[in-house]
């Protein structure tokens, strides 16, 4: 179980990361008119486990903070993801 939970932590730690660098250069991107990284992507990345990344990132960046699918999407994953994790490990630790 602990071997599952680090690798699962591992796993949320590669996404985060990923999604808030992410918004980070898709922001510097639109600055410079720039080619960009897809909606579909940054999406993806989000629902994969990224929703706390793509939350900093959003308003770190100040970045598809007036899109509403992103504005009221990823807080909803960011709370869907915190629901999931919490009755997984909760799952874990009974068995």
């Amino acid at each position: 179980m602990e071997h599952f939970l680090n690798i699962l932590g591992i796993y949320l730690l590669f996404f985060n990361i990923l999604s808030f660098s992410l918004f980070g250069i898709d922001k510097n991107k639109a600055v410079r008119h720039a080619y960009r990284i897809p909606e579909k992507t940054l999406f993806l990345v989000t629902i994969l486990g990224g929703s706390l990344g793509s939350f900093l990132g959003m308003y770190l960046f100040h970045h598809k903070t007036r899109h509403l699918s992103f504005s009221v999407g990823v807080p909803i994953l960011f709370f869907l993801h915190i629901l999931l994790f919490a009755v997984l490990i909760y799952i874990l630790h009974t068995v």
